[in-house]
């Protein structure tokens, strides 16, 4: 049953940023996010475009994949060329030449994961940095400050991605010390919001269903824009994932978006888009690009594969993507094993736009009460025997 619903901004929010539930089908939502360069339609895939670059992608290309919102990266980018300069040179939109919606990470995941010598206190996070050893200071402030430079439509807070798996006392002190952080990073948001900016609060604690309860209530005391999903596709598999979701979701509130952050698959997506979620980020699409494998409607393609080499069919005759349709399997498989840098650009084009397409079509089924089918077939689809990692 579709159940049209809608939700107005809270009076703390400017007319420019709002979000809008269109309608339900079970748990699944789609609607649309109003933001200051242009509507995101929901459910939304966000290509990552860590460093001011969907790698391997011109922006004209993303946009034309129907992807409407891209996310770029604090840690990334306060390295290189620095929050400061972007910011003299018109912001991430202009520096990039992406004139639609941005999200940015908080930086706080790749503190943890890239850099050498990290050091975190109450205060923050010191660390060095990957790429040079220079020494640098990440802090709730810091972090919300470095995005309003970039000038991105939605900004995080500052969090520690908890890893996987600790004890459920490390995990319990890890999400207290983000609900701190986030509290920080609201109140310096208040201080460098641009007018239609908007900061996501982000639920931590782990695996521990009762954690992940703590975690959203603390941040819905608090009050934000949107709640994103964080610690998870970090190595607990998916059905621990979806488990956490299904204890987390209810938690979070109607009329604001809801963003699983850093998944997935198009398996993940479509699961976790049936639980309520509204919008995603992950590198697999260009990542998988760059190392040869393909998404389809029949499963992974892996074009490395020998058996590639002589085969004269696209990816995909169907679709509208002239990466998937008008190019051979062969010749994807030559670039590839060649190490030609326009092998790189073929598959990621196709790959993106194979998520815009997955992303569209659940937006559709939502809309025409037919979700649960859609996913049961997609799902078949992309599992059929012979047909997932496809060689």
């Amino acid at each position: 049953m579709v159940m049209p619903v809608s939700s107005s901004p809270p009076d703390h929010m400017t007319a420019r940023f709002s979000f809008s539930l269109h309608a339900t089908d079970g748990s699944a939502r789609s609607g649309e996010i109003a933001t200051p360069h242009g509507p995101v339609a929901t459910p939304a895939f966000m290509p990552v475009g860590t460093a001011a670059t969907v790698k391997a992608m011109l922006p004209e290309t993303v946009r034309e994949t129907g992807a409407d919102i891209i996310l770029g990266n604090t840690y990334h980018l306060m390295l290189r060329p620095g929050a400061e300069e972007v910011a003299a040179l018109g912001g991430l939109h202009d520096f990039m030449n992406w004139q639609g919606p941005i999200l940015t990470d908080s930086g706080g995941y790749q503190v943890m994961s890239l850099a050498k010598l990290r050091k975190m206190s109450e205060q923050g996070v010191t660390f060095q940095s990957h790429i040079d050893g220079s020494k640098h200071e990440l802090t709730p402030e810091r972090s919300v400050e470095i995005q309003c430079l970039l000038g991105a439509d939605i900004q995080m807070v500052f969090d520690e991605c908890t890893p996987y798996p600790c004890e459920k006392s490390e995990a319990k002190s890890s999400m207290e010390l983000s609900m701190r952080w986030a509290e920080r990073s609201k109140a310096a948001f208040t201080q460098h919001r641009k007018p239609g900016q908007a900061l996501f609060g982000i639920v931590q604690g782990g695996v521990h269903a009762d954690l992940r309860e703590a975690s959203a209530r603390a941040l819905l005391a608090l009050g934000f824009d949107g709640y994103a999903i964080g610690g998870l596709a970090v190595g607990e598999g998916q059905e621990l994932m979806l488990k956490t979701l299904d204890a987390t979701v209810p938690f979070l509130p109607d009329d604001r978006p809801r963003y699983l952050m850093g998944v997935g698959t198009p398996e993940d997506l479509i699961l976790s888009v049936a639980r309520g979620i509204d919008m995603f980020d992950c590198v697999m699409p260009t990542r998988s690009g760059r190392h040869g494998q393909a998404f389809t409607w029949d499963g992974k393609v892996n074009l490395r594969n020998a058996r590639h080499a002589d085969d004269p069919r696209p990816l995909d005759e169907t679709s509208t993507c002239p990466a998937a349709r008008d190019y051979s399997r062969a010749y994807l498989h030559h670039l590839i094993k060649s190490q030609e840098i326009l092998g790189a650009m073929l598959v990621s084009w196709a790959n993106v736009h194979f998520y815009q397409e997955l992303m569209a079509r659940m937006r559709e089924a939502i809309r025409g009460g037919q979700f649960e089918a859609f996913a049961q077939d997609s799902l078949a689809r992309l599992n059929a025997p012979g047909q997932k990692n496809t060689d």
